[in-house]
């Protein structure tokens, strides 16, 4: 057993959330801080490069989830990269920032209470962005983590604008509080290098001597006395190692890892625990459950040119490394919009995406060639899935079933192939049409009926778009796993903060959320 630690503050994993409550914990002199980070340093050269995010997939840098098979995916299992290093997976996600809807987060509000509303956590937003360009200083122009336009967008990306202009869509600015048409992307870049949490939070963090970092610590359980967390045991180097909380330990693992932990540390469905062999120390059947992610199915073509494709070239990498401009700048996902499946609807369910590049077979198939890839994205499913232990073995992988289209009236199905065929139709018009050839995805031959296409894509293609939410529920509720302070019920001295207290997904990317969570943790705690 190596030497015991202690700090004030417990925190395990270093990201979106973990990082941005580190840094603000430790901002207070005289507080001490630990914060475990499972996964190595950031230090890969691919991490900080923005178009080359994909090249970190199935890495030491990666959880390398998979899901159970799903049924209504040609009972595929669904590959879920999760980021294993300082940042998590603001070091290893497409950049987007994306807010989501105002009345998302008021849904929010309505289980969790007001303090969870969008005028509530506006501020948040505001002291995080630093948009470049930003007027008057102090609107989004000072916070810590970098929110910038894209430097070398691809023309295509233009093309793809102009064509859903010319459908009758709107053209409109990022992060409107409801959003209705479509945009260029905002990325979390700084002079065209990926900004992570780890750089925003972390790198002027780790100065301050009363916070620890500790890399390379894989959690394997909480440590209680009585019914009071009191620390957490680790291993690192091969080494079983324990680290002692004067005063809280705060989870930010994610959707799968927190209630991963909870569970092997006794919080959990009392049933599934004692099955595993597990002493319950709390009787909390919603940990793992209430699983949302969101599904994206792509179409993607061959075409004639100004895609990505040069990316690799020595003339693109000579742009980046001198200038920090080119093809590697590109998050690939340069543009997006918000739709509707029905007219019926009051706000869009779906988001489309473009990318002047290939995104093949869940990102893991290289293609020689030009490509541009369009996806729609499922954003507010009915389905629900779980996360269950598969062994009491800390080392062991979880169950990760999202039962993606399992709605019993068949509305994430119906929703979803109206976003697949919008995106067929967007293809097909000018000036994006002009540069577009066969499918490369589904690969089908020409001539295959659109039907048939759509079909295909979905069932043989779509895969998560990397946002689990939900799976330790925050609510007023007796039944929530945590309360609306994020405190874990039925324990003392233990919170969560991370996407997985999320009670609904948001119409949006779960990036910016999740560091909003870190930082409002951050002010319930220290009071």
């Amino acid at each position: 057993m190596s030497t015991r630690i202690t700090a004030d503050y417990v925190i395990v994993g270093a990201g979106s959330a973990g990082a941005a409550l580190a840094a603000r914990l430790s901002e207070k002199p005289g507080t001490t801080v630990a914060l475990l980070e499972a996964g190595p340093p950031d230090d890969n050269q691919f991490i900080h490069i923005p178009a080359a995010f994909s090249k970190l997939f199935r890495t030491e840098y990666d959880w390398d989830y998979s899901t159970t098979a799903q049924p209504a995916l040609a009972g595929r299992k669904i590959y879920w990269p999760r980021g294993k290093t300082l940042g998590g997976s603001s070091s290893m996600n497409a950049m987007m920032w994306v807010r989501g809807y105002a009345a998302d987060y008021d849904q929010w509000a309505s289980t969790a209470g007001p303090d969870w509303s969008f005028q509530k956590l506006l501020p948040y937003f505001q002291r995080i962005e630093h948009v470049e360009g930003a007027t008057p200083p102090g609107d989004g122009a000072n916070g810590p983590l970098h929110i910038s336009r894209q430097r070398s967008p691809r023309p295509m990306t233009s093309d793809y604008l102009q064509a859903v202009s010319s459908l009758g869509h709107r053209l409109e600015r990022a992060n409107q509080y409801q959003p209705d048409g479509f945009t260029q992307t905002m990325v979390t870049q700084k002079r065209g290098a990926r900004h992570s949490t780890a750089d925003a939070y972390l790198r002027p963090a780790t100065k301050r001597r009363n916070l620890t970092v500790i890399t390379g610590a894989h959690a394997t359980r909480i440590r209680f006395t009585g019914s009071r967390a009191t620390g957490i045991d680790y291993l690192h180097g091969g080494q079983q190692c324990q680290i002692d909380a004067g005063r809280e330990v705060i989870l930010s693992g994610g959707a799968i890892n927190t209630p991963q932990l909870l569970m092997l540390s006794g919080i959990g469905d009392a049933d599934q625990l004692t099955h595993h062999g597990i002493s319950v120390q709390h009787h909390s059947p919603e940990v793992g459950r209430n699983l949302q992610d969101h599904l994206i199915a792509i179409l993607s073509y061959e075409a004639d040119g100004n895609t990505l494709a040069d990316a690799e070239t020595p003339r693109q990498l000579i742009s980046y490394l001198a200038a920090r401009r080119g093809m590697l700048t590109s998050n690939v996902a340069e543009a997006y919009g918000f739709i509707r499946s029905s007219d019926t609807l009051e706000l869009p369910d779906l988001e489309l995406l473009f990318g002047p590049a290939p995104f093949l077979r869940e990102g893991l198939f290289e293609h020689d060639g030009h490509c541009a890839s369009l996806g729609t994205v499922l954003l507010t499913p009915r389905s629900r899935g779980d996360i269950t232990l598969a062994s009491p073995d800390p080392l062991a992988k979880p169950l990760i079933d999202p039962r993606y289209l399992s709605d019993e009236e068949g509305r994430d199905r119906a929703a979803i192939m109206a976003g697949i065929r919008a995106c067929a139709a967007i293809a097909g018009t000018a000036p994006l049409a002009q540069h577009l050839g066969n499918y490369l995805q589904p690969l089908v031959a020409p001539g295959t009926p659109l039907d048939e296409v759509l079909d295909m894509c979905l069932e043989h293609y779509a895969h998560t778009l990397y946002h689990p939410v939900g799976t330790c529920r925050m609510g007023r509720d007796d039944h929530s796993v945590v309360d609306p302070e994020l405190r874990v019920r039925g324990v003392d001295g233990l919170r969560v903060a991370d996407a997985s207290i999320m009670p609904t997904i948001i119409r949006g990317h779960t990036h910016a959320p999740s560091v909003v969570i870190g930082e409002k943790a951050a002010d319930l705690i220290a009071g």
